[in-house]
């Protein structure tokens, strides 16, 4: 029966990419758009694909009907480009990465998730250049809502219907590098693990009072203890 339920971010936690990302970005919006807005210098960390679109767009112009008449065309365009261009060189396999989730996948109590921001075609080819996406059964992203804040429940409905069971605040586990990250686990009272990886240094990410701070997964015995650690209800 499991007994947990793990949550991981992909960018800035289990990975990195390239600048090749931003570039395929501005090319898909130029070619839908006729412009890629404000993509070259746009803060990406931590946010929704779908969101980073409207916002780069109206930074550089756009009204929102604007935007949302061709962005299934704009999503499809990134997404087909970044399959195209992406290679396994561009991808950076964070340090203690493979080790944690080989030590996860090996217990049969955890069930082992996304909670991404990225569109899951885009995504899960992130996961597949380094060989680890066949460590996610399931997962929620940002094909499926508008707020990030709203991924949480949609992973935790998904959870239970693949676990059978109701996973409580105490079992659920949601691991990332941002804010954002932090702030979804709230959504569900989940312990978070923060991992300064990404662009957000320690002291930031203490700020907004994590459950447990990393450096990087570097000690990976002590990072799997304290995702096996039992929380109080």
């Amino acid at each position: 029966m499991y007994r947990k339920l793990v949550l991981f971010d992909i960018d800035g936690t289990l990975l990195r990419v390239g600048g090749m990302n931003r570039r395929v970005l501005a090319d898909a919006l130029l070619e839908v758009y006729g412009t890629e807005g404000s993509t070259g210098t746009h803060d990406f960390s931590g946010k929704m694909d779908s969101a980073i679109i409207y916002e780069v767009l109206q930074q550089g112009g756009l009204t929102r009907d604007e935007i949302a008449g061709k962005f299934d065309r704009a999503k499809a365009a990134y997404i087909a480009l970044f399959r195209e261009r992406a290679r396994r060189e561009d991808i950076t396999l964070l340090e203690g990465v493979r080790e944690l989730l080989d030590a996860l996948s090996s217990r049969s109590d955890i069930l082992l998730g996304l909670l991404t921001g990225n569109f899951e075609a885009s995504g899960r080819h992130k996961l597949k250049l380094p060989g680890i996406d066949h460590y996610f059964p399931f997962g929620a992203f940002a094909d499926d809502a508008h707020d990030r804040n709203e991924l949480p429940r949609i992973a935790h409905e998904r959870a239970r219907r693949i676990a059978e069971k109701n996973f409580s605040p105490s079992e659920i586990v949601i691991i990332g590098d941002t804010e954002h990250d932090i702030r979804c686990a709230r959504e569900l009272d989940a312990h978070c693990i923060a991992v300064a990886t990404g662009n957000f240094s320690m002291q930031e990410l203490s700020r907004h009072h994590p459950g447990a701070l990393f450096q990087n997964f570097a000690e990976t015995g002590e990072v799997l203890a304290e995702i096996l650690t039992p929380q109080l209800s």
